[in-house]
């Protein structure tokens, strides 16, 4: 097969950065900030659900998954469901491929001369260093893997829901609609997994369910803000297919 069609390249591009952004933010997701001090704002130190002084402290995974939902909604506008089931389950493999071959790394033997560095002035064995950063647990693993799943399944059958009722208008109301309920569920998923389920910590399920309000409140503000951002990359899409071909593709789509 080659990509000589527009709407092979297109998919083609829209895929591999679904995919990339998808495993950039499983490694990237280890480290967590503090959303109020990036912004060089107070700490809200929210009380909720009996749970003191919580703050906006986010994985750094979010940089990235703003833009694999953007994809998810352009590639099922364009391509339907189907595409986006396959891209999501082949995503999910490539991403336990990928911590199993940083699971195999973490056990080469490392070499003397490299174990001790200066970074910063400071010394740091850097065999640590990267089993620490690159070393997520089984739980957290399964937590991300699974709630990534299901939430993509549901972004798409409720991107879907919402067109059959609205038709090809509205794009605003599917793709953030469909975007805010599949954010919802992995809000909570991965931190039930990860955190509740996993016996090395002993969250309450009320410490679950604080955490994973406030980590959506996040992303539901973040949600919202990138709608223009959709538009933006629907009227570049449309611009590059032309308007007969872009029609004929989201009615296919539409199809199922």
């Amino acid at each position: 097969m080659t990509f000589k069609t527009k709407e092979s390249r297109l998919l083609l591009v829209l895929g591999s950065f679904f995919v990339a952004n998808a495993i950039l933010s499983e490694f990237i997701g280890v480290k967590l900030f503090s959303v109020e001090e990036t912004l060089g704002i107070k700490k809200f130190n929210i009380n909720l659900l009996g749970v003191p002084n919580l703050s906006f402290v986010m994985s750094a995974g979010v940089l990235t998954w703003p833009i694999i939902f953007i994809m998810t909604d352009i590639i099922n506008e364009y391509f339907g469901v189907k595409q986006v089931r396959f891209l999501s389950v082949l995503t999910a493999i490539l991403i336990a491929f990928a911590f199993m071959v940083v699971w195999g790394s973490m056990h080469l033997s490392a070499a003397d001369f490299w174990v001790h560095q200066n970074i910063n002035g400071e010394d740091l064995n850097m065999n640590n260093a990267f089993a620490g950063i690159f070393g997520q647990g089984m739980w957290i693993i399964v937590g991300s893997i699974t709630a990534f799943i299901i939430g993509q399944l549901a972004d798409v059958l409720i991107f879907h829901r919402i067109k059959r009722i609205t038709g090809e208008r509205a794009l605003w109301l599917r793709a953030t609609g469909s975007t805010l309920v599949s954010q919802l569920i992995d809000s909570f998923v991965v931190i039930f997994i990860a955190f509740y389920l996993n016996p090395q910590y002993h969250y309450s399920w009320q410490m679950v369910a604080a955490i994973g309000l406030v980590n959506y409140t996040y992303k539901f503000i973040v949600a919202i803000l990138m709608t223009p951002i959709l538009y933006i990359v629907h009227t570049i899409i449309d611009g590059y297919l032309g308007k007969d071909l872009a029609h004929k593709l989201i009615k296919m789509a539409g199809r199922g």
